[in-house]
């Protein structure tokens, strides 16, 4: 519950248990019966009213009490009931229907006895008895009508975790679906390709004969689809990160790229889906450095802020700004990633020389 809720809820409290007390005070006056002694015991038994959230048996007792006590000093009074009633309202919808009308049931019977059981006086108490009733019916239904607004949220937030685990499900489904279809209707024919380039330039060799570029570049496009293909069945076949910003540095370095990872803020677990980000967006990123920016220096550097974290990967290539590259699959995917979480994302040749990939990552509660 936030603390304006509860702020409110207090005041609220605190605002009927003022009305209720000033109430029944003004109708003490206007008996010509509200002395020091009366007006004390009502303010107490009304106020009291104030807490009946945190200590309902509590405040039933002192506003039963106190109210009676002005019975028994003052004379029997209709009026009095009305904290009375509030009280027991209260108790009945928070589960103590039997301590509330025990309460009741003493706060009458001392009513009609101070009274001396005269007629005026048991009219008044019948009345006030169905007071009372309606006081405990009422509280039992809102008691009932709060659990049924509790269940009815709680199936709700069950029925759109249900769907949220069935569409996912569909999702992994239909991506298992599609990587079994790129893998059988493209991997077959692109190794023949491959295999037909590669024997075509052995046997040219073979002969001395010159191999046409044509041919060479049928074999390096053949590997190199082979290879994006892979790629793309190993994400169609998970979802997930397979590893961390430092373990792609490695293995950036590992195949010649000269790379540097600078981490500052506090470092902290991130929820799963920026976790999945930031490696796509770094993997990808040092992919294309890898790809384009030809023997160049990288630097990855993450940033965790308060309520962010930033994602810088600059390289000192040959990108150009003056021309700006086409986005490709690789950049639109990081845009659609980091937008989905409700971050930023540039993209672009440096001015100075070079390409740099700059994401700002929402940070949410670690999942």
């Amino acid at each position: 519950m936030s603390g304006q809720r509860i702020t409110r809820e207090r005041f609220a409290d605190a605002t009927v248990a003022v009305v209720a007390g000033a109430i029944t005070v003004l109708a003490a006056v206007a008996d010509d019966r509200a002395g020091p002694v009366d007006r004390a015991l009502i303010a107490a038994g009304s106020l009291a009213l104030a807490a009946h959230r945190t200590a309902p048996r509590a405040v039933l007792a002192i506003t039963t009490a106190c109210l009676l006590a002005d019975v028994v000093h003052a004379g029997p009074a209709s009026s009095l009931a009305l904290p009375v009633v509030g009280a027991v309202h209260t108790a009945a919808r928070t589960g103590h229907r039997g301590t509330a009308a025990a309460a009741a049931g003493v706060f009458l019977a001392g009513y009609v006895t101070v009274g001396s059981a005269t007629s005026d006086v048991v009219r008044e108490a019948l009345l006030l008895a169905g007071w009372f009733l309606c006081a405990v019916v009422t509280g039992l239904a809102d008691r009932n009508w709060q659990a049924y607004l509790r269940q009815t949220e709680q199936r709700a937030l069950e029925a759109e975790r249900t769907r949220e685990e069935a569409a996912l499900r569909r999702a992994g489904e239909e991506r298992l679906r599609i990587a079994r279809e790129l893998h059988d209707s493209l991997t077959h024919s692109i190794s023949i390709v491959k295999l037909q380039a590669g024997v075509a330039v052995h046997l040219a060799r073979k002969r001395g004969e010159d191999v046409p570029p044509a041919l060479l570049a049928i074999q390096e496009a053949s590997g190199e689809a082979m290879r994006e293909l892979r790629a793309t069945l190993e994400v169609l076949r998970t979802d997930e990160a397979t590893g961390t910003p430092a373990l792609l540095v490695e293995r950036a370095r590992a195949a010649g790229l000269a790379v540097d990872l600078t981490v500052t803020g506090d470092e902290r677990p991130l929820a799963a889906t920026v976790d999945r980000a930031m490696y796509r967006i770094v993997q990808e990123a040092l992919t294309n450095a890898a790809r384009h920016a030809g023997p160049a220096k990288v630097s990855v550097r993450l940033t965790y802020e308060e309520g962010d974290l930033t994602i810088r990967v600059e390289d000192d290539g040959t990108a150009d700004p003056s021309r700006p590259p086409t986005a490709g699959i690789g950049l639109t995917g990081m845009r659609e990633r980091v937008t989905a979480l409700g971050g930023t994302l540039e993209a672009a040749p440096r001015a100075e020389g070079g390409f740099a990939v700059r994401a700002r990552l929402p940070l949410g509660e670690a999942g």
